[in-house]
């Protein structure tokens, strides 16, 4: 009977530990999103539709020929689809962790982390 209610007890600590280490999600309003991003000569522009385009002016690269990606915000992910010109497309997922109507701020898994001001049109 001890042996029972100490593996009770032991199950039932690891159990509350589990629980408090869970990664809290949040929530961000993915309309906030829509508009042009900057980032020294980084350009990103996100479209209500889902669609978007980055550029970087330091390649001498304008917007009309930004790279074009759809986009995802949900939670706190926000997922590009980089379309390529010869064809394909190149995933990335990032977790945002700010997003204001003035700041854009998330990470990839890599842990490089963006930080990004809108730019007002």
């Amino acid at each position: 009977m001890k042996k029972t209610l100490r593996y009770l007890t032991m199950l039932s600590v690891v159990t509350l530990l589990a629980v408090s280490c869970t990664k809290t999600e949040t929530t961000f309003d993915q309309t906030l999103l829509t508009g042009k991003w900057q980032s020294g000569t980084l350009f990103y522009k996100y479209a209500a539709d889902g669609t978007g385009g980055t550029w970087d002016t330091s390649d001498n690269v304008t917007e009309s020929e930004a790279q074009p990606f759809s986009w995802t915000l949900v939670k706190d992910l926000l997922t590009q689809i980089h379309l390529l010109e010869i064809g394909g497309s190149v995933p990335k997922v990032y977790t945002v962790t700010e997003l204001t109507t003035t700041s854009l701020k998330y990470h990839d898994d890599f842990g490089v982390n963006f930080s990004f001001t809108k730019v007002v049109q």
